[in-house]
């Protein structure tokens, strides 16, 4: 359901479970970490999902057992967060809950033009991950963030790019494309240069 692909520097980490929304299992989690620390030796890493959607967050029988309020969420986005190399979420589908963790932590963020936004733990009766708010407000503003997770809003890629909360919009097909041709560029760098600049920047 986690499949990692290595290339010139380049990894990638994919979610598969599209029959499922690529909704999240702790098994899942605690693989992309796992993988997400490893990955500190890469010049770039890229997380994607297969079919429409990116990731329905928890997956609802798990959330049952507890996963919607636990820590591992925080524990994947800020490992994810710390990489000294580039880091892309190249957004294939639909964006929801607890996987948005995943993409805020993220340098980058492209999708595709149907790709849907929202966080409804306002509706559910959850908080967000404790870093979410604050990443959220550094890319959108703290009255768009409060929008997003305390007036439950959906935004549609359009949406999500005015915003700012997303860099780019790509068809499907030229997705991954983009997204390893961002992290081409960084592999010029040497990999003290490439973390040197990623530093400088908040």
């Amino acid at each position: 359901m986690i499949n990692l692909s290595k290339s010139d520097g380049i990894w990638t980490l994919r979610l598969e479970r599209p029959k499922k929304a690529n909704s999240l299992t702790l098994e899942m989690l605690e693989r992309i970490d796992e993988i997400a620390q490893e990955a500190a030796v890469a010049r770039a890493f890229i997380i994607t999902g297969t079919g429409k959607v990116f990731s329905a967050g928890a997956d609802l029988e798990a959330a049952k057992t507890g996963l919607a309020t636990s820590d591992i969420w925080e524990k994947v986005s800020g490992t994810i967060a710390d990489l000294p190399c580039l880091t892309v979420a190249a957004l294939n589908g639909t964006l929801a809950g607890g996987a948005f963790g995943m993409a805020l932590a993220c340098d980058i963020r492209i999708a595709v033009p149907d790709a849907k936004f929202f966080y409804p733990v306002m509706r559910l009766g959850y908080l967000p991950q404790p870093s979410d708010p604050a990443r959220m407000a550094a890319l959108i503003g703290p009255s768009r963030t409060k929008i997003m997770l305390m007036g439950g809003q959906k935004l549609n890629a359009e949406n999500a790019l005015a915003y700012g909360l997303i860099e780019h919009i790509y068809q499907p097909e030229d997705l991954m494309e983009q997204a390893v041709e961002l992290a081409k560029n960084v592999c010029i760098a040497t990999p003290e240069h490439a973390a040197a600049i990623k530093k400088m920047l908040p």
